[in-house]
């Protein structure tokens, strides 16, 4: 990781901390920066029931308090405990984020709402690239930033239309509105990826040679690392859970159990990035199956420890990005490269905000009115005041925008002209000002759209046992895509689910039925193929077992047997 040492050296060796061995600074930066997640985690806890604040946004704000001190000690030198460094971001931090995010998903809304999720991530990101592109390549110009390339007009589209999906997932609770939850929190990690492949198809993009046959290509490039890097992920889950539920690892040691469901999770996420493919698809989906299948083949003791070792991994990379963030709003390098002037940095600003919320208002209500002609269900339909909720926790942009910015506009952390320096402050103070306001707003106009008894209401609806519950044996075997109409039955709810519905005749007729027509042919596929050969909820184990069975995996197995 890279440090800026001289003026932190300078000023621990004018106090007499860091003596003649540089090694020993490093040793103090990670001491004060642990200790500074350390207050965040505290300041979160104490701030819990207040409506207006949130984790992210608390870290936000002691990292920009911290750069302040920081600043004023040295003397306007440096604001920072620790450099930003995309590679640490994208490598070790964004990884376990993503992956807990699908292992902790209620499958059941997840894939309930999938057409709509799809629709928000991957069509409306096109649609946000496009305005934010075109809007800031047709401003820029008159507001005197003449420096700026095709190339970097079309990454800045991509870098505003990457939303924050860490702050989002922390405002809203799936509990209470779970629709709400799934679709912003799908659209989230599908819009991060989304971004993130479209960002690399721009750079790699020839200008010189423009034809609309490479365009062509581009897409079909786009299209095949999206939908590979999903399969990459959904094989990585499926060989987890082969390998735990042959070996059965939980005979001698839990901690193997936990360390290869850990590193095979984290070694889809390199493979795919050395592929060339997107990391976040393949370790979100690899998450997903692995809470599916790889969860419900290890021992209880290693159901609940990987519940709470990925949450908290996952809590942690979480907090450290928002606390640099905060602390790199501050840096004084980029601040005195940036020529701008005072009106000149608000106007961009101003632009650059409008157009984030224009291009999210332009897809979000017109593909919620589409998701809505395309669903039957009138339980996924998308009301207007859902769609108010989604178009706002949807402005708020965080480390994924940041992380691309610094990889567009800088080398080695520093900026090569005075537009790029511009273009990096005013990324930061964006995502500054659209965390702070936008997702400080978000937890009230909830409260106001959507009040207690409609939250109530709709989060009735339970979803099957996932490692987010605290519980696994509340509900009788619930396959992955299971419906509403099959989970509201009470005595007659699994004989219906069996032997109620008609058995399609024909792909087009099973494309082309109601929604519980194919959860069934995929719960009838789930069972007779994939659970005997990769394990899950309600697989027991022909070899011996120990003598003593933790209640809830006989619970499990008497349920499975009936």
């Amino acid at each position: 990781m890279a440090t800026y040492l001289d003026p932190m050296y300078d000023l621990l060796l004018k106090y007499g901390v860091a003596g003649d061995d540089a090694d020993r600074l490093h040793v103090i930066e990670i001491v004060l920066f642990v200790s500074l997640l350390c207050l965040c985690i505290i300041l979160g806890h104490l701030l819990e029931e207040n409506r207006w604040m949130n984790e992210s946004i608390t870290a936000l704000l002691l990292g920009f308090c911290s750069g302040v001190v920081v600043l004023l000690v040295s003397k306007g030198q440096n604001s920072h405990i620790l450099q930003f460094d995309e590679e640490l971001f994208f490598i070790y931090l964004l990884p376990p984020i993503i992956f807990n995010a699908g292992f902790q998903v209620k499958k059941k809304q997840f894939f309930r709402n999938f057409i709509a999720i799809m629709l928000f991530g991957v069509v409306g990101v096109f649609i946000s690239f496009a305005i934010i592109s075109a809007g800031t390549r047709y401003m820029f110009t008159k507001l005197g930033l003449k420096k700026l390339s095709m190339r970097d007009y079309l990454a800045i589209g991509t870098i505003f239309s990457a939303t924050d999906s860490v702050c989002t997932l922390q405002v809203l609770n799936q509990d209470d509105t779970p629709l709400l939850y799934s679709l912003v929190f799908g659209e989230g990690v599908v819009n991060d990826a989304t971004s993130v492949v479209l960002f690399r198809a721009v750079q790699n993009f020839n200008f010189d040679a423009y034809t609309a046959l490479e365009a062509l290509q581009v897409a079909g490039n786009f299209l095949y690392l999206f939908f590979t890097s999903t399969v990459f992920g959904v094989l990585a889950g499926l060989l987890s859970a082969y390998i735990i539920k042959t070996l059965y690892f939980g005979r001698h040691s839990t901690d193997r159990e936990i360390a290869i469901m850990a590193l095979m999770a984290y070694l889809s996420y390199l493979i795919a990035e050395l592929c060339y493919l997107s990391g976040i698809l393949t370790v979100f989906f690899c998450g997903i199956v692995m809470s599916h299948y790889t969860w419900h083949n290890v021992t209880e003791a290693s159901r609940i420890t990987t519940r709470h070792a990925f949450a908290t991994m996952s809590f942690i990379a979480e907090t450290f990005i928002f606390l640099y963030v905060g602390m790199d709003a501050l840096d004084v390098d980029k601040w005195k490269m940036s020529k701008t002037s005072i009106g000149q940095f608000f106007s961009i600003f101003g632009v650059l905000l409008f157009l984030t919320v224009l291009g999210r208002a332009a897809f979000v209500l017109p593909l919620s009115a589409l998701s809505n002609y395309c669903t039957k269900s009138p339980n996924t339909k998308i009301s207007p005041h859902h769609q108010v909720v989604i178009w706002w926790a949807g402005l708020m942009r965080g480390a994924v925008s940041i992380a691309l910015a610094f990889n567009q506009f800088t080398e080695g952390g520093r900026t090569r002209n005075s537009d790029e320096a511009t273009v990096i402050t005013t990324t930061i103070t964006v995502v500054l000002f659209s965390t702070i306001v936008f997702g400080t707003a978000t937890k009230p106009l909830i409260c106001w759209l959507l009040p207690a008894h409609f939250s109530s209401t709709i989060s009735e609806d339970s979803d099957p046992p996932s490692p987010k519950d605290t519980s696994v044996d509340s509900e009788f075997h619930v396959p992955l895509l299971l419906g509403l109409s099959e989970a509201d039955g009470e005595n007659n709810g699994v004989s219906f689910m069996i032997n109620g519905l008609p058995r399609p005749s024909s792909l087009t007729a099973l494309l082309g039925g109601s929604t519980s027509g194919i959860h069934r042919a995929w719960r009838q596929v789930d069972d007779a193929y994939m659970r005997p050969l990769f394990g899950g909820k309600g697989f027991v184990r022909q070899i011996s077992r120990p003598a003593t069975i933790p209640e809830n995996e006989a619970l499990e197995d008497s349920d499975s047997q009936q």
